[in-house]
């Protein structure tokens, strides 16, 4: 059963409560929209709306959200048409105006009805455009001078790099599924590149920039047939000035062709070497963030490959900011609650309420208790439950499993020996998993069709367990093994096996060979994991039949193993359904070593429940 936050005593004021007691005083109307110009003369369209008093009275000042997108930020209704015209911020607009915040979405430069090109996914440029429409802002004769930047994913890093400016205006941030390294928390988790997001996410923003309606109706999120293209700003009502913004937005960057540059992390373009995937992370000037801005991080357990991580990695790095961490039953954007368990498809977590006491406290100084609460809250799995915690990683004991041999999973280090699995470029994991999502396609179900799909990889599995146990945080694969190939791909697969067989997916770790050397995390990407640097200088080729030991780390869950249930832990080479071959076209045989001087084990922060 899914068990709402207002039943859970996770916290002190549960966020539904919160909401159920929060007045809406105030009417939403028409945005006014127009162009502001940029120090280099592009035009970037804006939205505002503002509140407007139930009472009747006068034009009051407000804190505003601000919210920058390339998903446009309003499209254009054909005559008679109908639907929700902000399919990307529209929740956030009904949510928050009626409750007194002015909200602002901007299309970001080479998009929607802005004019420019855009040279970069989450361009350096317009971290300097975020900087003068924060200045645009609060010369508004509603603002009162405080502005709080939020939205899911492209959006909530756009929240990241406002702050980075360190504009005085900026008193709190709630980035939403978004990444702190787009390198190794979007499209090269373990270093291996997504190559269906990369393609997908190419296809999604074609149709966008480039007013392609026969492909955006490929995508649930924007397939209205009403829609007509992005919504010219008001002073082009015959849309000539939108006509030549979108003819500008024909030279933006390609996904495909810009992404495959950047096999390195921090390793600079050919032809500029001050560019690199630090870029267009948040990480790289997370220093500019003043230390009074709140931060909410917000992210779900089957968020991509590395978007948690993200959430968790920005709460451990700005330890001197007020700051605030969330991790729920949710896939990309808290779309669908992901739980096998669960009794409502769509999440019953009072998300925007928790995010509202967020903005009351920093940018309306209300007393909403919420600096009383936990800074930690997550939901466990299975339990169906929610926790509050004070530290990450909340479980800090950890039980160790070796493998072992006929696929066992002992608690006890086993004679040595060792397993072989060839590797099959043809197996994959399926399209109902946790990168679907976010490449812009509408799942509702997840490892549906996980059953029997690792009888096809190297598995280990557990006795039963004689009682409930709960993990939360990052497992550790800890492996000693060779491979016939200079290089390949590692992909580490936990589940549930109920007792009465019912296999569950429970979480993954991947990791490319080449990028096996740990280093030391910098200041600015704090973890508890081990950290890769991704770096050329660290990439190394394995020699042939010689023994390696490798960590990899799995991705953050918090899931409880039922009294009576096995763990299984699954080794695969290969996910042919989200990941590019490695090595191309010579698949590798991994021998696999177990006890003796070369144990391999999984460590789990495993605690009795």
């Amino acid at each position: 059963m899914t068990v709402t936050d207002n039943t859970e005593s996770a916290w002190r004021v549960p966020p539904a409560d919160y909401v159920a007691a929060r007045p809406l005083d105030y009417l939403i109307t028409q945005p006014s929209s127009c162009y502001v110009t940029m120090r280099d003369g592009c035009r970037i369209a804006v939205d505002a709306y503002v509140p407007q008093p139930k009472d009747g009275t006068g034009p009051g000042r407000f804190p505003t959200l601000v919210f920058f997108t390339p998903y446009y930020r309003r499209f254009k209704l054909r005559p008679g048409g109908s639907g929700e015209v902000n399919p990307n911020t529209g929740k956030f607009r009904d949510y928050f105006v009626p409750r007194g915040y002015a909200v602002v979405v901007v299309d970001v430069r080479g998009t929607g009805a802005s004019f420019g090109t855009r040279d970069s996914f989450r361009s350096p440029r317009e971290r300097e455009d975020s900087r003068e429409i924060a200045d645009w802002i609060v010369a508004q004769p509603w603002s009162n001078g405080a502005i709080g930047a939020t939205g899911i994913s492209y959006l909530g890093a756009a929240a990241d790099f406002l702050a980075s400016t360190g504009h005085p205006a900026v008193k709190a941030i709630a980035p939403l599924f978004s990444v702190w390294d787009t390198y190794a928390d979007n499209y090269f988790p373990g270093g291996i590149q997504l190559k269906s997001l990369t393609k997908v996410y190419d296809e999604l923003m074609v149709g966008l920039d480039h007013d392609r309606r026969d492909i955006l109706r490929q995508f649930s999120y924007f397939a209205n047939p009403d829609f007509e293209g992005p919504q010219p700003v008001d002073e082009d009502p015959d849309g000539a000035l939108l006509n030549t913004a979108i003819t500008q937005h024909l030279g933006n960057f390609r996904q495909t062709d810009f992404m495959a540059e950047f096999r390195f992390r921090e390793e600079g373009l050919p032809y500029d070497p001050t560019f690199s995937s630090a870029s267009f992370s948040p990480y790289s000037v997370a220093d500019g963030i003043r230390p009074d801005v709140a931060i909410l991080s917000v992210s779900g357990w089957f968020d991509g490959a590395g978007y948690a991580n993200g959430a968790i990695v920005r709460h451990l790095t700005m330890r001197d900011n007020p700051r605030h961490l969330l991790l729920g039953p949710w896939d990309h954007g808290a779309r669908i609650d992901i739980s096998p368990w669960r009794t409502s498809v769509e999440p019953s977590f009072a998300l925007l309420g928790e995010i509202l006491r967020f903005f009351d406290t920093y940018l309306l100084g209300y007393d909403t208790g919420l600096i009383e609460e936990a800074p930690i809250h997550y939901y466990a799995l299975h339990a169906e439950q929610w926790r509050a915690g004070h530290q990450w990683p909340p479980v800090v004991a950890r039980r160790q499993f070796y493998l072992a041999s006929d696929g066992e999973l002992a608690q006890a280090a086993p004679q040595a020996g060792e397993d072989q699995h060839h590797v099959d470029f043809s197996r994959g994991t399926g399209h109902n998993t946790r990168y679907e999502r976010i490449a812009g396609i509408d799942s509702r179900h997840y490892y549906a069709d996980w059953q029997g799909r690792t009888t096809s990889m190297l598995s280990y599995t557990s006795a039963p367990l004689p009682s409930a146990m709960e993990l939360a945080g990052h497992g550790l694969a800890d492996l000693w093994l060779s491979s016939s190939e200079p290089d390949f791909a590692l992909f580490v697969y936990i589940s549930e096996v109920e007792a009465d067989g019912t296999e569950r997916y429970v979480t993954e770790g991947l990791l490319r060979a080449l990028h096996r050397k740990e280093s030391t995390a910098p200041d600015q990407y704090r973890t508890t994991w081990p950290f890769r640097s991704f770096a050329r200088a660290d990439a190394a080729p394995l020699i042939p039949g010689q023994l390696e030991r490798i960590r990899v780390p799995l991705l953050p869950v918090a899931w409880q193993f039922a009294s009576g249930s096995r763990i299984r832990v699954s080794i695969a080479g290969h996910d042919d359904d989200h990941c590019g071959q490695v090595p191309h076209g010579r698949p590798p045989v991994i021998t696999m070593m177990r006890g003796g001087e070369h144990a391999s084990a999984i460590e789990l922060p495993l605690v009795a429940v």
